[in-house]
């Protein structure tokens, strides 16, 4: 596994962009991670057991297949439960456009499906996102504390090592930063957007959030403000809202920049399926897009839902529940 943890990503923080790791508990293939007895399993969205708890670590699934972790070494398991590639990584990282980043000693290269090594280990992780393909390119360091650049699918550099940072593409842009500061490039290569941030987000739903000085705002693709600067916090669009602190309380913004629920709580996490997990003091509920309280404040910590379940905590176990609240997994640890 990756030295950041790929072991319940719904335990996870989230990070400001996002093409980067899944969100906190995402499930894009109908099997959720649950953690049992200190191991880690899968259930389906009944709350069945499918893959029963036996991976030191395990990821998310991802093209239908997903990392786990065995006695200290990663491989890849099928959504049967049963391995298709060996353990025999010192890290690795999930499928994205049918290829797989994994670390041998210090160095990372990617695998395909069949586990055939198809980019030998030669490059070096650029940040803390995952290593993986986005838009067929991947933002990789030719040596450690050297300058990023992006590789194609047969190891080639597309984009020549050049930047001080670099995140995966998304929407046809990629979030780079020189010299202290943030802008975008094409695919290929080309400035798009000058590095004039001080931070910034990758691109969702046609918007990034940027920061000048000490606010946030939003651009679209070419550049423009589309909502000036005037938050202390931003976070990227999803489910066509995005989160937004002012004044030490949060609430969220459409695409117009229009406040469509109050800043009212002290954190929050993304919309998704019309659902968003909030704090108010010291437990968790869920709001739809109203800013209507639909799910109860109960919970230790909560995060997004994900194809019609969200995971959930209560006294440092993680369960997830059904869009009424009820649980279909009781929290485990």
């Amino acid at each position: 596994m990756r030295a950041s943890g790929i072991v319940l990503l719904l335990c996870c923080a989230a990070a400001c962009s996002r093409r980067e790791p899944l969100r906190p508990g995402a499930q894009l293939d109908g099997l959720y991670l649950v953690r049992q007895n200190g191991r880690t399993g899968y259930v389906n969205s009944r709350g069945e057991l499918k893959i029963p708890p036996q991976f030191e670590e395990a990821s998310t699934f991802s093209d239908s297949l997903a990392v786990v972790s065995i006695g200290g070494r990663a491989g890849y398991i099928d959504k049967s439960g049963k391995i298709v590639i060996n353990p025999q990584f010192d890290s690795a990282s999930p499928f994205s456009e049918g290829l797989a980043a994994v670390r041998q000693a210090d160095a990372w290269g990617f695998i395909d499906r069949s586990g055939k090594m198809v980019i030998r280990p030669q490059f070096q992780d650029p940040s803390t996102v995952p290593l993986q393909f986005s838009e067929g390119l991947a933002a990789v360091r030719p040596q450690q504390g050297s300058a990023v650049g992006y590789i194609d699918k047969s190891g080639q550099w597309k984009i020549p090592p050049q930047f001080d940072y670099a995140l995966p593409f998304s929407e046809g842009r990629a979030l780079i930063g020189m010299g202290g500061r943030y802008g975008y490039i094409d695919r290929a290569g080309k400035i798009a957007i000058n590095p004039q941030f001080d931070e910034a987000s990758s691109f969702f739903e046609d918007r990034a959030a940027v920061r000048v000085g000490g606010r946030w705002g939003y651009i679209d693709p070419s550049g423009k403000f589309v909502i000036n600067p005037q938050f202390d916090r931003a976070r990227v669009f999803s489910d066509g809202l995005a989160l937004v602190s002012s004044n030490g309380r949060i609430g969220f913004i459409d695409k117009t920049g229009k406040m469509v629920v109050n800043p009212q709580f002290d954190s929050a996490g993304d919309f998704a399926d019309g659902r968003a997990p909030v704090r108010a003091g010291n437990r968790w509920g869920y709001i739809d897009k109203t800013g209507k309280m639909v799910i109860n404040p109960q919970f230790d910590n909560a995060r997004p839902f994900s194809a019609d379940l969200a995971p959930v905590a209560l006294e440092g176990s993680w369960g997830y529940i059904n869009r009424d609240g009820k649980f279909v997994w009781n929290p485990t640890a």
